[in-house]
């Protein structure tokens, strides 16, 4: 799917200036008619992949989600929007976690989820660790309480090499 300026919907609007819920209602009613939707993502639940004011590109989502997937949905036990990683997928649902918390979000039946992440910008460049190939380690490693440990020793290290696209 192309992302051309003219056709997604794009949004500085703050999670905290409109209900969660209404903001994924919002985001839910202009992807189904298959458009993408980019808002500025707040939070650090998923740094250092997504950072707080990075500018996200949501997509419909499309069958199947995959190990790795970095998706919005609203979580059915809190009941807000909330955009985490699949960290392991059952006919229970999608096992999805933040990769900078240590608690999962629980199993989220595919209902509850709106669409996936297609972009991610950080100062005005796209950022793709994260959500490319590497996302299936970086899942397995989030699963099994790894990501957090392994990026306090080694980001100092990569961080560095990035520049400025990270």
């Amino acid at each position: 799917m192309s992302l051309s300026a003219s056709k997604y919907v794009y949004t500085k609007l703050d999670l905290h200036t409109i209900p969660g819920l209404t903001f994924a209602g919002v985001m839910e009613s202009v992807l189904k008619k298959n458009i993408p939707f980019r808002f500025t993502a707040p939070g650090i639940s998923m740094t250092p992949f997504i950072r707080d004011g990075d500018v996200i590109t949501i997509e419909p989502v499309a069958i199947p989600l995959r190990r790795g997937d970095v998706v919005a949905f609203v979580n059915p036990f809190s009941e807000k929007l909330t955009v985490h990683r699949i960290i392991n997928i059952s006919q229970a649902g999608y096992l999805i976690k933040g990769d900078n918390i240590s608690d999962s979000d629980g199993r989220v039946p595919f209902s509850s989820i709106i669409g996936r992440v297609a972009c991610v910008e950080h100062c005005g460049q796209k950022v793709w660790l994260g959500i490319g190939f590497e996302r299936i380690i970086i899942a397995w490693l989030s699963q099994h309480g790894l990501l957090p440990i392994l990026m306090r020793r080694i980001w100092p290290l990569i961080k560095p090499l990035l520049g400025k696209w990270f």
